[in-house]
């Protein structure tokens, strides 16, 4: 008789602890994370916060949190599926949104599979994805390119790139930053791109003070001038297909 084996469960995680946060995820996906008992994360200490918010009659002393080691992270053990191996499934959380989306993930997932482990993604909030949807631009062509290099000129090169992708191909560009240096971001997109090239942001996504917002470059420039500050950023440089 063929041992049964477990299931990796990707976990979606709230994009914020404010407000409704926990409200994102639904019900399905709370119920499959109530019963884990084992956990690969970013960092143990953030898993447990999400669990103890999505779940919060989950005994945490029951969960075994196994962590990507952010200095190496390409390092998976083995050990880390036994448990699924041996017939019971077991989880994998992002630090926020949905895991093996702009994090580590997917090797994750590829260690899994290589073992023959079945592998099911949970529904649940993707800030590239919220962010698309309500920019206006094209939907069916998008690219999601990472971080941006972090200084100049580096980061005009990128951004340039993006733009003249954007335009030839029509295909919409998408990146984060580090919330630190979203604002010098910002200006430097502002200062390069051409000014009828449509940008949109997408900040601090489902909190009680997230918007979005998309415009042409001079539209931005000739606006109050914006302060995005240290939350998460989607910014989207596209084309209007209507």
């Amino acid at each position: 008789m063929t041992k049964p084996i477990g299931t990796l469960y990707l976990i979606p995680v709230p994009l914020t602890e404010e407000g409704t946060g926990a409200g994102t995820i639904p019900a399905d996906t709370r119920a499959v994370l109530s019963g884990l008992k084992v956990i690969i994360a970013e960092r143990a200490r953030t898993a447990r916060r999400w669990i103890r918010t999505i779940c919060p009659d989950v005994d945490l002393d029951t969960v075994t949190v196994f962590e990507l080691d952010k200095h190496h992270r390409h390092r998976i053990e083995n050990e880390w599926f036994d448990t699924a191996l041996a017939g019971e499934d077991i989880g994998m959380m992002s630090e926020a949104g949905s895991p093996g989306v702009a994090d580590p993930g997917a090797r994750v997932v590829c260690r899994a599979r290589d073992l023959g482990l079945k592998v099911q993604a949970m529904v649940g909030p993707n800030s590239l994805l919220l962010a698309l949807m309500a920019s206006g631009l094209n939907g069916q062509s998008f690219a999601f390119n990472g971080y941006l290099a972090p200084r100049r000129p580096a980061v005009i090169d990128d951004l340039k790139r993006l733009e003249k992708m954007a335009k030839t191909t029509k295909q919409t560009q998408l990146f984060m930053e580090t919330p630190y240096r979203n604002d010098a971001l910002f200006a430097a997109a502002l200062e390069v791109l051409e000014p009828d090239t449509w940008l949109g942001l997408a900040v601090n996504l489902t909190s009680p003070d997230g918007w979005q917002d998309t415009r042409t470059v001079k539209g931005w420039s000739k606006g109050q001038r914006i302060v995005l500050g240290k939350v998460p950023v989607v910014y989207i440089i596209g084309v209007r297909i209507g």
